[in-house]
Parts: C-alpha cells; structure tokens; sequence
C-alpha cells in the first residue's frame, strides 16, 4: 500500500475541515483507495488553533523552509487564501519536488500558467478542485467526464454569499443591505464582502472553469463582471410576477462569434433548474453536443465541503503516478487566436421612474427604436402623483445597443431614473 504524506498550509475553517477529514477517514481510504495518507505537518501561525485541533507540537511547521524539506511530505494543500505569502509558498513547494492542492481560486485564475510552468519543470502534480464551486466535483467532471462533448455553454450559480442574499430579497422581501448584514452574522458573507457582492469571485472561478469547457486559456480580466450591490428588491418582486427569479450567474458560451464570458444578475425562469438553487447553495449547468444538459449542484462552501474536493484532489495525487496539465496554452493571457465577444446579445429588463403624463411612452419607444431595441412587453406597474414605474422587456438585442438606449432614456427630461437593467437568460 502506497504511504503518502499531506502538508497543510493554513488551518482556517477550510484546513481544519481538510484536517479532520483526512485523519478521521484514514482507515476509511487506506480500506477504500488503497493509499495510506498521513498529515506530516501543518504551517499555522496559531499554535493555540493546531493544538486545538489535537496535532502533535512536533508536526506543527515554523516556516514553509520545514515543510518544503520535509522528506515524509509527497503533497502541500494550500489553504491559506489570497495572492501572498499563499503564491511563494506553494511556489516554493513545487520547486521543491511536492505535488499541490489548492483552494485558492484567485491565485489560481491570476496565476496558474506559471504554477504550471513550474509543476511541469519538476513533473509533479497541480490540482484544484476545491477552487471552483466548493464540494461540487466540477473540475474533475469538466477534465475527466466530459472529453466527449464539445461544450456549448457553461451557466452556474458560483458564489454562495450572493445566492444567499438574493434569495432572501425575493422570498421575505429583504433589502439588500438587511440580507447583507444577516448573511454576515450567519457566516455566509464576510465582514468586507467586496469580493463576493462585486462578482469578483465568481469572475476568477469563471476564468478557470471556461478555460476548461472551451479548452482554451480564458484571462480572468476578459470577463464582464457586474455585482448586486445595485439590485432593487422591488424590481426582484416584480421579476417575480413575470416568471423570473434572480440570481448572480458566471455565463460562458461558444457562439459562432467567438467565447462570452461574463458575470452579473440575471432573470431566469422560475421553473428552470438554477432558478430553484436556493440560499447558499451552488450549481453548474453544462451543455455538451453530445450528452446535452447536466447539472450539478451542491454546496459551494464550508470546511467540509471544500474539505471533501481537496481531499479528492490528494487521493487522485497519491493514487496516479502520471502528472496531468492543461491541454491548451496556458499563457497569462493565452491564445491571441481566442476571440472574445464583448458585446454579446441578451435579452432585458429595464424598469424606468418616469414622469406621468400623456406622450411620454411613444418618447420611451422612440429611444429604443434609434438603437434597434425591439420590445417585447411594456408595463405600468404603479403610479403615485406626477410618477410611473414602467417596466420593459425586450427581445434579445446587443449588449451596446441597449447601453446607448439607456443613455438616451436618462437624458430625456420625462425619465426621472433608470430605476434597473437586468438580462435574462431563457
């Protein structure tokens, strides 16, 4: 039986979790896998945490020198988070012979072209599972499930504190800043939740996982990206009434035009599969030309969930002799032959505070035929003195074209406010 020594890099929720599981289920995998896999030492800057833990004091690292020289360590989990001290470390892990496993989705859509550049220098393993999605197994569905399929379309709910307030806006009528706050006393949101709200991270997760569908290097900053920090809970409520449910979607698509990738709010139906993922779970959906849709769905976060894809990633390392990387270049930016369509077509929701008077809906309808925006329903949903709500969807249009109709609608003295602006995704 193969005997296969873990470093942990960080023992936050994520590395306790990955710690519990790999010394509780020992046995369990030595029964199961065939491997004997022991955590030969930790690097924690928290002495009273890793005691706390029940880890012997000699097993506790100092510096990432003892864990890099450690002749018993075959595999470093980083779980540290963030670009530095995590990239140096796991840099000099690499250089140093180990095989790595990392959670660190922002390190990694930033800077996995030379992490790998450096894995294959020494022919060992680079693995990230636990990136993308938590305890959902996207990464190994994507690179080992799929080879099959040419992948049409890549659509996901990949962040948990958005779902979870987005949810709670529509189902108990919660205002942004009222679900934020619950979030963060739940532990689902951070105290500075920038990173979440602002759709920064699913734009990195998206980087990764698009970069895998459509087997070419997708650079993180070439994804549209758009937080929730702007959502009306009203225009939640009245998506609602349409047959719409609102959620934070990662969205890559292959189109005859080349590759969309992008990040934002998004209507979809209320009976289709993402729309009933529900607080802060996840999900991707996958459309292949061969298998059609699939989905998968689970939970996006937590020590145990993203503790079960990083030990899924350390079971694969110490069963596979084989180092497995990218097959596409993976530049920072990759192939200059990749085209990415910017100015993409959706369809919209735009709900417009307007002055209540005769004439001022041909006004309205004039600005969005100048730019060749059909519509397809347009509704007064209420009405006090002097003002109107109105609300527009149109049929699918270009992204640029409706930037300019929105341009031009506040601009026209009858238009109080351009109240919102979501696309829908049939």
């Amino acid at each position: 039986m193969r005997k296969f020594g873990v470093a942990i890099l960080g023992l936050g929720v994520v590395g306790g979790g990955t710690y519990e599981i790999l010394t509780e289920k020992r046995e369990f995998f030595k029964k199961t896998q065939g491997v004997d896999i022991t955590v030969e030492c930790v690097l924690e800057k928290n002495k009273d945490r890793a005691l706390s833990l029940g880890i012997d004091e000699a097993r506790i690292a100092t510096s990432i020198e003892e864990v890099v020289t450690n002749p018993n360590v075959d595999c470093v989990v980083e779980v540290i988070g963030g670009i530095e001290p995590a990239k140096t470390f796991v840099t000099k892990a690499l250089k140093s012979g180990k095989s790595v496993v990392t959670s660190n989705k922002e390190l990694f859509a930033k800077y996995w072209h030379e992490l790998e550049a450096e894995a294959k220098a020494k022919d060992v393993g680079l693995y990230f599972e636990a990136s993308c999605v938590g305890g959902v197994p996207i990464i190994r569905t994507l690179q080992e499930g799929m080879q099959a399929n040419d992948i049409k379309s890549i659509k996901g709910i990949i962040n948990g504190t958005t779902n979870y307030i987005l949810t709670n806006m529509e189902s108990r009528g919660l205002s942004y800043e009222d679900a934020l706050k619950e979030g963060q006393k739940l532990g689902y949101a951070e105290f500075n939740p920038t990173a979440d709200v602002e759709g920064f991270d699913s734009t990195y997760k998206l980087s990764i996982l698009s970069s895998l569908a459509f087997n070419t290097k997708i650079y993180f900053e070439n994804v549209y990206r758009e937080g929730i920090t702007n959502i009306d809970k009203e225009d939640i409520a009245q998506g609602k009434k349409m047959g719409y449910t609102l959620k934070l979607l990662g969205i890559g698509k292959k189109t005859a035009s080349g590759i969309e990738v992008r990040v934002h709010p998004t209507f979809v139906p209320s009976d289709s599969m993402l729309a009933s993922v529900s607080d802060s779970f996840n999900a991707v959906l996958l459309e292949g030309d061969s298998v059609g849709e699939i989905l998968l769905y689970g939970r996006g976060a937590g020590a145990l969930p993203t503790g079960s894809a990083i030990v899924s990633d350390v079971i694969f390392a110490a069963r596979h002799q084989t180092n497995y990387y990218s097959c596409f270049n993976n530049t920072l930016k990759g192939a200059s032959k990749t085209k990415i369509v910017s100015d993409f077509n959706s369809k919209y929701y735009i709900s417009l505070s307007v002055k209540d008077a005769p004439g001022v809906l041909n006004k309205i309808s004039g600005a969005f035929s100048k730019y060749n925006v059909s519509l397809k329903e347009v509704s007064q949903v209420s009405a006090s003195e002097n003002e109107a709500k109105i609300v527009v969807t149109t049929h699918s249009c270009l992204e640029s074209a409706v930037k300019k109709t929105l341009d031009k609608l506040s601009k026209l003295e009858e238009v109080f406010a351009v109240k919102g602006c979501i696309r829908i995704e049939d």
